[in-house]
C-alpha cells in the first residue's frame, strides 16, 4: 500500500524544508513526497534537495491540495502542512487503518512544546470539535485514492476547501481518528493569543456555515490577521518533540 504526502506551502523554504528533514525520520517511510506552492526558486531547490516532487501553483490553498492529488499515484493520500511533526509511526498507523477499511481519517491535534492549561484545553475542544464536526487541515487529513475520487475533492477556495471532502468521508461511517498526535507548531497560536485565535476562527466557521464567501472571509482574515512572529516556521528538534 503505497502513501503520497502531500504538502501545499507559501514561498518558505525553511518550514518546508523542516517539515521534509522530519518526514526523513517516519518507520517505514511515505512513498510519494509532493510539494505544490507558488512559484518559489528556493522552495524547488529544497524539494530536489530532499527527493520531493514541486508543483508550482497558485497560492490559492485548495488548488494546491487538488493539484497534489491529481499528479500523486500512490493508493492513499496524506495532506501536511509544513508547521507540523508526524508521529515516527504515523505512517503504518493510517496503513493499518486503511487494511482495516478506513476510507480516511485523521490524527490527534497536539501542540509542541512546553505544556500548558490553554494548550490541553484547546487540544480538547478540538478533540470534541473533531467527532461532531469538520476536520480541517491541520489534523493530518489522509484518504484513499478510491474515496477521494468518490467525494467533491478540494474546494478551489482560500479558506474551508476540505470541508465537502470531510462531509462526504464522514457520510462512508469509514472515517477514523487514530490516537497517535500530529504535533503543531504553536508560535502563531501564542504570537495571536490562543484564545483570540480560536474565538477568530470559530467566528470565520459561523459566516461560513451562514452563506458569506470564502474569498470575503479571507480577505477580512488576512486584513485583521497579525503579521507573522519572527523566526514563524522554524522548528527546533526540542520545539517538535513527541
Amino acid at each position: 500500500m503505497r502513501v503520497a504526502v502531500i504538502i501545499p506551502t507559501l514561498d518558505d523554504a525553511e518550514s518546508l524544508a523542516g517539515l521534509l528533514s522530519r518526514l526523513a525520520h517516519l518507520d517505514p517511510l511515505p512513498d510519494e513526497l509532493i510539494v505544490v506552492g507558488a512559484a518559489s526558486a528556493s522552495c524547488e531547490l529544497v524539494c530536489r534537495s530532499a527527493g520531493a516532487a514541486w508543483l508550482a501553483a497558485h497560492a490559492a490553498r485548495g488548488g494546491q491540495l487538488a493539484l497534489g492529488a491529481a499528479r500523486a499515484r500512490a493508493d492513499v493520500l496524506w495532506f501536511l502542512g509544513t508547521d507540523c511533526e508526524p508521529h515516527r509511526s504515523a505512517v503504518a498507523a493510517l496503513r493499518g487503518a486503511v487494511a482495516a477499511g478506513a476510507a480516511g481519517g485523521y490524527f490527534r491535534f497536539r501542540f509542541a512544546g512546553p505544556r500548558s492549561r490553554i494548550k490541553r484545553t484547546l487540544e480538547r475542544c478540538i478533540a470534541l470539535r473533531s467527532r461532531i464536526g469538520t476536520i480541517y487541515g491541520d489534523q493530518g487529513l489522509f484518504v484513499t485514492r478510491t474515496a477521494y475520487e468518490d467525494t467533491p475533492g478540494f474546494a478551489l477556495q482560500p479558506l474551508f476547501e476540505e470541508v465537502a471532502l470531510v462531509r462526504a468521508l464522514k457520510r462512508t461511517g469509514r472515517f477514523v481518528a487514530l490516537s497517535l498526535p500530529l504535533t503543531v507548531c504553536p508560535q502563531r497560536w501564542e504570537y495571536e493569543g490562543f484564545l483570540r485565535r480560536a474565538l477568530v476562527h470559530r467566528w470565520l466557521v459561523l459566516a461560513f456555515m451562514c452563506g458569506v464567501a470564502p474569498a470575503r472571509l479571507a480577505r477580512w482574515r488576512g486584513a485583521h490577521a497579525q503579521p507573522a512572529p519572527a523566526g514563524y516556521g522554524r522548528h527546533s528538534s526540542t520545539a517538535l518533540r513527541l
